[in-house]
């Protein structure tokens, strides 16, 4: 049998690879506070591969990443030696909070693009390699390149939460559930957790990606739970959204008097009608901090995308493991992904 002839020209050469590594490190650094913009990192290269600036988005309202890194690399006075750009994202063409980085791009010595993802906005899908590829620029899309697999599916996995809120209309839901050597969700007696250090630091790494925490009235009058970001350090002023399903009525006032200084408050007393409420949220990344009931009402609607386990064995140890119902998941970006078995 004959081996399948690959094109040279959509071989992703080792600097683009590595300078893909680089933005999407650096775009992961910013998870947590980009939304309702998607979190993307941007390389930019010389002739030669070498890298000259890796940058990425910092929150709304801030230059994008290819703005940021152009105007980087003209502070850092190495902007006449930029070639290449290699983007975890379709650079967007239109104009938002700001101008368009299809227009830096061009404006700039840029004769290559690499993109990680298209862009997921089914009205603008296409726009930014269309307007690069029109002006001259050579387009290069990860996804074709035969070596490029593995970093298409990274760069997937970092932009799966703003593809879901564009698509779906609310954001990407992670239910984390910690389990002991029984399958008991509750805590021995005076204590709050029975994890792990290490799990403790993962669950808060994972509290500080995401935009939102939905949680239930249960949990709520049960551990007066604060969901602040602890163990990890947080984005700096960040303010997130709490969905607690259940009746306002149901929570103790001093609780929800001091939930509401950190985050924006919201009760759904029925949760069929959570999606929409979601909807009218801009977070992109939710996490599910609840008891058994409001985990079964999540499973029973299919309002889940995926589901992390944290379950203890009879030494002590925590096991992690994942079930998800897409291609791909941003936990996968977590170094914790390597000991995670997907169920």
């Amino acid at each position: 049998m004959q081996g399948v002839t690959q094109d040279p020209s959509k071989m992703m050469p080792n600097c683009v690879a590595q300078a893909f590594e680089a933005a999407i490190a650096e775009a992961w650094r910013f998870v947590g506070q980009t939304a309702p913009n998607p979190a993307v990192g941007c390389t930019l290269l010389d002739e030669a591969g070498e890298v000259l600036i890796v940058a990425a988005h910092h929150r709304a309202g801030q230059l994008h990443a290819e703005r940021l890194a152009l105007e980087q690399a003209k502070r850092a006075g190495v902007f006449s030696r930029v070639h290449t750009a290699v983007v975890t994202l379709e650079p967007c063409n239109h104009t938002g909070r700001t101008r368009p980085c299809t227009e830096a791009l061009l404006e700039s010595p840029v004769q290559n693009v690499w993109i990680g993802c298209p862009d997921p906005n089914p009205h603008v899908a296409g726009g930014g390699a269309a307007a690069l590829t029109k002006a001259g620029v050579s387009v290069h899309w990860l996804a074709e390149s035969p070596n490029g697999a593995d970093l298409a599916a990274r760069c997937r996995a970092l932009l799966a939460p703003f593809a879901m809120r564009m698509t779906q209309g609310r954001p990407w839901i992670t239910v984390k559930q910690a389990l002991d050597q029984h399958g008991s969700m509750v805590p021995p007696a005076g204590q709050t957790t029975f994890t792990t250090p290490e799990s403790l630091r993962f669950a808060h790494a994972l509290r500080r990606a995401t935009d939102l925490v939905i949680t239930g009235t249960g949990t709520v009058v049960a551990d007066h739970p604060s969901f602040t970001v602890r163990h990890v350090q947080d984005h700096a002023e960040r303010r997130r959204d709490l969905v607690v399903c259940g009746h306002s009525a149901h929570v103790p006032t001093h609780w929800l008097e001091q939930a509401r200084t950190r985050f924006d408050v919201h009760f759904c007393p029925d949760i069929k009608k959570l999606p929409a409420l979601l909807a009218e949220t801009t977070a992109l990344w939710a996490m599910v901090e609840a008891g058994p009931r409001v985990l079964a009402a999540l499973r029973e609607q299919n309002l889940w995308d995926d589901w992390l386990t944290i379950r203890q064995d009879a030494h002590g140890a925590d096991h992690f493991s994942v079930t998800t119902r897409h291609a791909t998941t941003p936990l996968a970006l977590f170094p914790e992904w390597a000991r995670c078995a997907e169920e």
